[in-house]
């Protein structure tokens, strides 16, 4: 799982007032094949799997993404990871806050906008293991963002699997989740990377639908779906 945006709300950014954050649920030997693919993909634009894949550092074309400021270099970039993401076999998950309308319904001192993305996608999470498999384990992993964040961030967490949730109880998240931890960026995580660059383009798509993005468009199969082909409130929920 990764985030984009600001959980916080004491500032509301009017040109990107939501905070998102996307999962990515992969097969274990989905998992190791878009490594592989990742891996190779860095090797042969950097000479290095070292450098890390971040949506932001992409766009705006900064450290080891500055060679895309040649612009034919660029495309090929972008049609090779493109294809790469579009090829994978994962189930995206992601919620969106509206900041504003969070405060606005609930005041100053709503919720933390993070933990309430996290416990949606964790039912989420269940409700999509529980369709596809009656055995079938996961280990979650999430990107840290600071001491006092990270310690709160577990400490929601291990409150929504003890107590469970109105929808999802404790015993339900325990024999679904079996690990969770929380690695860096510099870690260099594949599957945190795939997160990240899910995030943006979801979020894209929550503030204009009606904006054609080809990056959300790359993504858009892989959001879950109801049983109804929805993709709102089951691979893409919007709160409140």
């Amino acid at each position: 799982m990764d985030e984009t945006g600001d959980h916080g709300l004491s500032f509301v950014d009017e040109n990107f007032p939501i905070f998102l954050l996307a999962g990515c649920l992969f097969e274990s030997a989905e998992y190791e094949e878009i490594i592989q693919k990742i891996n190779t993909f860095k090797q042969k634009f950097f000479n290095t799997t070292k450098v890390i894949l971040h949506s932001r550092d992409i766009r705006k074309c900064d450290g080891a993404f500055q060679i895309l400021f040649d612009l034919e270099l660029k495309k090929k970039f972008y049609e090779h990871l493109n294809a790469i993401i579009y090829d994978a076999n994962f189930t995206a998950i992601a919620v969106a806050i509206d900041k504003k309308k969070h405060i606005e319904k609930y005041g100053k001192l709503a919720n933390n906008p993070y933990t309430i993305c996290l416990s949606y996608i964790l039912e989420r999470l269940v409700f999509c293991t529980d369709q596809n498999n009656a055995i079938s384990t996961v280990s979650i992993t999430i990107e840290k963002r600071g001491k006092k964040e990270d310690k709160q961030l577990l400490a929601h967490y291990n409150s929504v699997t003890d107590r469970g949730t109105y929808h999802v109880n404790a015993d339900r998240f325990k024999r679904r989740i079996v690990d969770f931890r929380m690695m860096a960026k510099r870690d260099n995580d594949v599957g945190l990377q795939i997160a990240d660059l899910c995030a943006y383009p979801i979020a894209r798509h929550v503030l204009n639908s009606e904006e054609p993005y080809i990056p959300f468009k790359i993504i858009e199969g892989k959001l879950r779906k109801g049983s109804n082909g929805r993709v709102e409130g089951y691979g893409l929920k919007i709160f409140p």
